[in-house]
């Protein structure tokens, strides 16, 4: 998909907010933010919606979103480690061959890039310390908009505004998002109030 830098600084800038708030910045953010006018960035998005890599709801206010398709080089960058051995607690390190590499991408599956793009939050709280996700750990998120059950999510709740990590499930009509800590409820919502943000497909932690 051929974008100019100023198109690619505009997904970014929705893709960003819609983590964050749930919704797309209004045109007039949008300028404020790139510097330019409320009128350059209304071409920019019409631009992007012909592209098919931006979509927009005309009934709504704030809806521009990225399709699943739409891929953002920020999200598809590889990262990769040289993996110069093998360790156990008390033993020599086995040497391996130099060429050899931890690749992330490969690490976490083929379908990165491939559905939606990937990108990570840190988590704040320990709501899901029981599957090993602490506070202060980096989630990784393969940007998806539905999720199958048992499967852990960002999602949105719309009525306050929260986005919050859990275990989703589909119960009947419902949603439940469960905590892996026993201190903490489930939390119930009916379908129009969770949006789905994306599926958590690694943990990072740093010490």
């Amino acid at each position: 998909m051929n974008l100019t830098p100023k198109q690619l600084r505009i997904l970014k800038l929705i893709r960003d907010h819609r983590i964050a708030h749930g919704f797309s910045p209004t045109m007039q953010e949008i300028a404020d933010e790139i510097g330019v006018s409320k009128v350059t960035v209304f071409e920019h998005v019409e631009a992007l919606i012909k592209k098919g890599a931006l979509r927009r709801d005309r009934n709504k206010a704030r809806s521009l979103s990225l399709p699943e398709k739409t891929i953002i080089p920020d999200e598809t960058k590889p990262l990769r480690f040289p993996l110069v051995g093998r360790i156990v607690a008390g033993q020599p390190i086995e040497r391996l061959q130099q060429s050899d590499q931890l690749d992330l991408e490969e690490l976490f599956g083929p379908r990165i890039g491939q559905r939606g793009g990937t990108f990570a939050l840190q988590v704040e709280g320990d709501s899901m310390k029981d599957e090993g996700i602490l506070d202060g750990d980096y989630v990784i998120v393969e940007r998806r908009q539905t999720a199958r059950n048992g499967q852990r999510v960002v999602a949105l709740l719309t009525a306050t505004g929260e986005t919050t990590l859990k275990t989703f499930y589909r119960d009947g009509r419902r949603i439940r998002l469960q905590p892996a800590n026993p201190d903490f409820e489930p939390i119930m919502v009916t379908e129009r109030d969770c949006q789905v943000q994306g599926v958590v497909i690694g943990v990072l932690r740093r010490y």
